[in-house]
């Protein structure tokens, strides 16, 4: 299909579609050689490629629509899109050949930007990859193509950047950093555009184009660099630096704790009251494994005596280290959108120190057998750490400080792949389940592509749909929580949802036997109590947000301040709720009482259950704040309606009405007068009427 005279290709514009995706395909797969093809044959410059892998339809390749807009901001004086970071990521399809009706052509094949390779001996797709500019300074995303390959290489990655950046420069947008994932593929990416990752000789940028004074950043997502950081620890199970040593079991002994009583952890000499014993110390297992609450926690325990936590300090010490050092690049805590600039113009001394203090540690780490670990096989986490740092005091030093003047702010939050990973996850969600086809991606990129307004902080910006980059955040890192070290060694007590309700719904149930037999009115708001506690155990085993978590009991915060370790309020072995989550649920009971009875068959419909959550949220309105522990921390995130204080009141609201009217269908009554009795101890209720009155000086009794 190619002509072979010489001057078929001196034209451009005369160029048939096979010559197009001839010259695109050899420039991107290996430039060498296309180098050397154009002193045989007068192939266009590797620039003028840029424009045959662009499409204006939603096929693959870069789409036009999306640079317009761009173009269109930049032009208008719009600042906060003259800069950006880009990013490059891979997802899995389904290899398939299908028949269009609409094109009357085959789909499925490798696509470039440039059509489709129909041929019988033509690859099928595997993966797609999918390239994202994010704003620097504002937070504005905005996807700006995808290629169907058959096989993702690092080569490829970094030739389809290149590209990109040409295209960004074309309408004025200078890319400032590039993120990748910290994989094989990654770095190989990096390799390829000219990264060196010796620590001792560190390069963090390269020059775009080739030999020109325009350096640029690289970054490996922070995400991926624990991941490995923590499966590092794990396969050597200790790690020795001068003067001390990192133990993964400390680790495992944390996540594995169960709850205890405090009598039974105190001392006496620590002079607590025989009342405080209602106490128990629980493990918050939505706690991020390198956080600055596991390093609490771990001396916490170590100061209580426990035989498990002695000889930690090297433990905490590794722990803080990487805290710090995601607190720096925003990797641990998904909340803080602070401007770098800000961050760093007052404190670069100490943010200096601090990665300086993290290389002298790196790259003296070494396992059981005196091995350094920076020249071992699990070398790639901290090698990401030591990269991103340079990469930092690099962008640092020439856009965001007092001297520098082309960029005073920067979001560092743009230099990972949370905001590529949001729009993936949502994409894989329009897709349905399981990997996609080309023809079911195409058309889902399609639709998300129409939603995307490129707003900065939009809940549409970058198609993102209803989800927010804290909970992209969150989810990335559910492998990095206590509860997944726990669920890993030991899942018969990993996170699990129990499948029986409390038997004191029974009270609750109106028409019943057990319900008829009661006299005493407290009796009832007891159960609502009980159950409410129940509701928060629930919750608590699926959250994945620490905060959350810890607001949803009532806890003795005076003893600990950090929400890794928790001193719950226990009665009778039921978690007491906290007077938010009580309020809610007695509120949801009074509606229940108002608008029905509960168990008919006419009623027990998802219609009826979302008029009564709506009735639930008019009644919760205009009452005094909820969750006052949560203020702050629901500011740290995008500022919409569907943030985390709505979520936990929908899921609060909508777990009572599931017990409350399915327990009848369930339970059948199950749980009669004969089976379980609540018995009054010395004149005093099993639990307290009012929420509130947990910490009067009642007679409790254990678990």
């Amino acid at each position: 299909d190619l002509p072979c005279e010489l001057h078929s290709w001196r034209q451009m514009a005369e160029y048939s579609p096979e010559m197009r995706q001839f010259a695109c395909i050899l420039h991107l797969y290996h430039i060498k050689a296309y180098n050397y093809l154009r002193k045989i044959l007068p192939l266009p410059h590797p620039c003028s490629l840029t424009n045959w892998l662009s499409t204006n339809k939603a096929a693959a390749g870069f789409s036009n629509n999306i640079f317009l807009c761009l173009q269109e901001k930049v032009e208008r004086g719009e600042q906060d899109y003259c800069y950006c970071a880009l990013m490059v990521q891979d997802m899995s399809l389904q290899k398939q050949r299908e028949w269009d009706p609409h094109t009357q052509h085959l789909t499925g094949f490798v696509d470039l930007g440039t059509g489709i390779l129909d041929a019988d001996e033509a690859p099928l797709a595997s993966e797609a990859i999918i390239l994202m500019a994010v704003g620097t300074s504002s937070p504005w995303a905005a996807p700006l193509g995808y290629f169907f390959v058959n096989s993702t290489t690092g080569y490829l990655l970094a030739q389809l950047l290149r590209q990109a950046i040409n295209k960004l420069n074309n309408i004025g947008i200078r890319v400032l950093a590039v993120t990748s994932g910290a994989t094989a593929c990654g770095a190989e990416t990096a390799r390829a555009l000219g990264i060196r990752m010796d620590p001792e000789r560190i390069q963090c940028t390269f020059q775009h184009p080739p030999g020109s004074a325009h350096s640029i950043t690289y970054f490996f997502d922070v995400c991926h660099a624990l991941q490995l950081i923590r499966n590092a620890l794990q396969c050597f199970q200790k790690i020795e630096w001068p003067g001390d040593t990192v133990r993964w079991q400390h680790v495992v002994e944390l996540a594995a704790l169960q709850e205890q009583r405090l009598s039974e952890l105190c001392s006496s000499k620590s002079g607590r009251s025989g009342s405080k014993g209602s106490y128990y110390l629980k493990v918050n297992l939505a706690t991020q494994l390198f956080s600055e609450g596991v390093a609490d926690a771990l001396e916490h325990l170590q100061k209580l005596g426990l035989a498990s936590f002695q000889s930690c300090s090297g433990t905490v010490k590794f722990v803080r280290l990487i805290s710090h050092l995601c607190d720096v690049f925003h990797g641990r805590d998904p909340y803080r959108m602070e401007l770098m600039g800000s961050l760093l113009a007052g404190n670069y001394t100490k943010i200096t120190h601090l990665f300086n203090e993290a290389k002298s540690f790196f790259i003296t780490f070494t396992d059981s057998m005196g091995r350094y670990i920076i020249k071992s096989k699990r070398k790639l986490g901290f090698l990401s750490f030591l990269l991103n740092a340079e990469s930092l005091k690099w962008l640092y030093t020439n856009y965001a400080s007092p001297e520098s003047t082309p960029s005073p702010n920067l979001l560092t939050y743009a230099f990972s792949l949370n905001p590529l990973e949001l729009f993936l996850r949502t994409l894989q969600q329009a897709c349905g389940n399981g990997n996609p086809t080309c023809t079911v991606f195409q058309a889902a990129y399609h639709r998300l592509l129409a939603g995307c307004n490129l707003a900065p902080g939009s809940p549409h910006s970058s198609g993102s749909g209803s989800m927010s980059s804290c909970d992209i955040a969150l989810s990335r890192r559910r492998d990095l929580t206590l509860g997944s070290i726990r669920a890993q060694y030991n899942p018969a007590h990993g996170r699990t949802l129990a499948t029986e309700y409390p038997y004191c719904v029974g009270l609750l149930l109106r028409g019943s036997a057990l319900s008829n037999a009661l006299t005493d009115l407290s009796l009832h708001v007891q159960s609502i109590t009980c159950t409410t506690g129940f509701i928060a155990e629930q919750l608590a085993s699926d959250l994945q947000c620490e905060v959350c978590v810890a607001s949803l009991f009532e806890s003795d915060e005076s003893r600990l301040r950090c929400r890794s370790v928790l001193y719950i309020k226990k009665l009778g072995g039921v978690s007491l709720p906290s007077a938010s989550v009580y309020h809610i649920t007695s509120i949801s009971e009074q509606v229940l009482n108002w608008y029905g009875k509960v168990g008919d068959s006419n009623k027990n419909t998802k219609l009826w259950h979302l008029s009564l959550e709506q009735k639930i949220f008019q009644e919760l309105l205009g009452e005094s704040p909820l969750f006052p522990t949560l203020t702050n921390h629901l500011f740290h995130g995008e500022v919409c309606v569907n943030n985390h204080y709505t979520i936990l009141v929908k899921e609060i609201t909508r777990c009572y009405l599931n017990i409350r009217t399915n327990h009848a269908k369930h339970l059948e009554l199950k749980y009669h007068c004969g089976r379980h009795r609540l018995k009054r101890v010395k004149g005093k209720h099993l639990f307290p009427s009012p929420l509130g009155s947990c910490h009067s000086g009642q007679t409790h009794m254990g678990s």
